[in-house]
């Protein structure tokens, strides 16, 4: 399985997380029930080297709780209740008083065997890059996982140390493909095999066909954070972009479904 081979797909922005508390297995579960391709993560490191599914640095926003994850154990986070916080966007499956666990990347990708994962390294100190490694490979899971990251740093690491299955670009990586001359590019050589890139950042309009192809033109796959509008997504589709990334897997899946 190459993960860049497989195109258009839709993945679940931290699960179905309009519904379920965010980067939760059952926000997972839904969201591949629903039909999403992929699940797209958010990964931390606890004090004694667990692998953690969690996109902010503390327990604060999710669980109320102030504390690091970089400070705290694996035994303190898994007591923390990381749907307290969550009120859904679309009512129906969430109930109050039910009680989640924010996941390790071993629970996940054992939970989810058949499963794709993009996994946003977040953490650049402690260095995390050996533990996610070492959780991945346990798993046996390189050829379904890629290490995006907004660091560059993370990234290098990661490649340096011969992670074998694919890796996205960072936001610097990025920016360097597009402000160089189109006549360079032939000479520019790029290390990762995805560009995940919002609608407009940096001065620069992704959401474009001049963008998508310059993107193309060095072999690198395109996928969209967030878009939550199907027609917003048909139309990046329409223009080859590979990939959408949704907190609403259910409408997008949806309309997809309604239109194949």
């Amino acid at each position: 399985l190459v993960m860049s081979r497989l195109s258009p797909i839709i993945y679940a922005h931290r699960g179905a997380s309009f519904e379920l508390p965010e980067n939760t297995l059952e926000a997972f579960q839904l969201a591949l029930d629903l039909g999403a391709d992929a699940i797209e993560t958010d990964a931390h490191m606890t004090r004694d080297g667990a692998v953690v599914l969690s996109h902010d640095p503390t327990g604060e926003r999710a669980a109320g709780v102030k504390r690091a994850i970089a400070d705290a154990t694996l035994a303190e986070i898994r007591a923390w209740d990381v749907g307290a916080l969550f009120v859904p966007r679309r009512p129906g499956i969430f109930r109050a008083g039910q009680r989640f666990k924010m996941p390790t990347l071993d629970a996940a990708l054992d939970a989810f065997p058949d499963a794709m994962f993009n996994v946003d390294a977040k953490q650049t100190s402690p260095d995390m890059i050996p533990a996610l490694l070492r959780t991945i490979r346990r798993a046996r899971a390189e050829d379904r996982v890629r290490i995006a990251s907004f660091s560059t740093k993370n990234l290098v690491r990661t490649r340096r140390l011969g992670y074998p299955g694919e890796t996205g670009l960072s936001a610097n990586e990025i920016a360097r493909i597009m402000f160089v001359p189109r006549a360079a590019l032939r000479w520019l050589r790029v290390s990762g095999h995805a560009a995940q890139v919002p609608r407009r950042a940096y001065g620069i309009v992704f959401a474009s066909q001049a963008a998508i192809d310059r993107l193309h033109a060095l072999g690198l796959r395109v996928d969209f954070w967030t878009i939550d509008e199907p027609a917003e997504a048909a139309r990046l589709f329409a223009m080859g972009a590979d990939g959408v990334m949704t907190d609403d897997p259910r409408t997008l899946c949806r309309e997809r479904a309604a239109v194949t």
